[in-house]
């Protein structure tokens, strides 16, 4: 993923509502959102490329989110390990989400940058190797998330943020409710724009919160909403270069 927005225990319905956009380069196979069939428990979407994904959930309440940190004056190193692993590995574990964050710790420079937002039915967590902070246990909030760390204010996470805080209001919550919020085209003034070392014109480019760019733009638009019977609804809207895709929805409900 590289945009976040979450609620987490703030409505009295939902414990948890997630919005997210993957952006990718548009030639990349992926497989859309479906319970992997070596993991029938699994639902996510998966990258063809290196077998990760970039946001799942399981049956028995794990979850996982990650994006990656953007940073141009960082040359990129092929030693580095898939981040969408991070990810699968947790999804396909059993490990708690702290033990596992802090394995993660003694090795920060084996993957590139990246923030993890893991679950595990007992407390939400976040972790990014590039903010020098260890692990933290999250509590209720409303948080947003880019390429830079957690509730960075870039402008695209600030308007997600306040499109989410403003759904609240509402008694129910329908997942297909919430996806207008990422198809957000709106580009803000340049003197608002973060410096990542990419160049003005790529930092347009990456500006909205939903990116539809020559090569490279939104691949995927999730919403994702857990109640307080443990009732997932996950839906995920696809889209290709033209800006036009498929819809579709799953639901489980948690048994951990």
């Amino acid at each position: 993923m590289c945009l976040i927005a979450f609620a987490y225990r703030v409505h009295p319905r939902y414990p948890l509502i997630l919005v997210a956009n993957r952006d990718e380069f548009y030639e990349r196979p992926t497989r859309r959102a479906h319970f992997w069939p070596e993991h029938p428990d699994l639902l996510a979407g998966q990258d063809l490329v290196q077998g990760g994904t970039w946001l799942g959930v399981t049956r028995q309440g794990r979850l996982a989110a990650v994006t990656n940190v953007r940073d141009g004056r960082r040359p990129a190193d092929p030693r580095h390990r898939s981040r969408g692993s991070l990810t699968r590995g947790f999804l396909q574990g059993a490990q708690p989400a702290a033990p596992f964050l802090e394995e993660l710790t003694r090795e920060p420079d084996a993957y590139g940058g990246f923030n993890l937002l893991l679950g595990d039915g007992d407390g939400l967590y976040f972790y990014s190797n590039r903010d020098g902070c260890p692990p933290q246990p999250l509590g209720p909030g409303v948080y947003g998330l880019s390429n830079a760390t957690l509730n960075t204010p870039w402008p695209k996470v600030q308007t997600l943020k306040a499109g989410l805080e403003k759904a609240l209001s509402r008694d129910v919550l329908a997942a297909r409710d919430l996806l207008p919020l990422l198809q957000n085209r709106h580009s803000p003034e340049d003197a608002q724009l973060p410096d990542t070392g990419v160049g003005l014109d790529l930092e347009r480019t990456l500006a909205p919160c939903f990116i539809h760019g020559e090569t490279y733009g939104t691949r995927a638009s999730t919403v994702l909403t857990i109640n307080a019977d443990n009732e997932v609804e996950f839906l995920e809207q696809n889209y290709d270069a033209t800006g036009a895709g498929d819809r579709h929805c799953e639901r489980l409900t948690l048994t951990g």
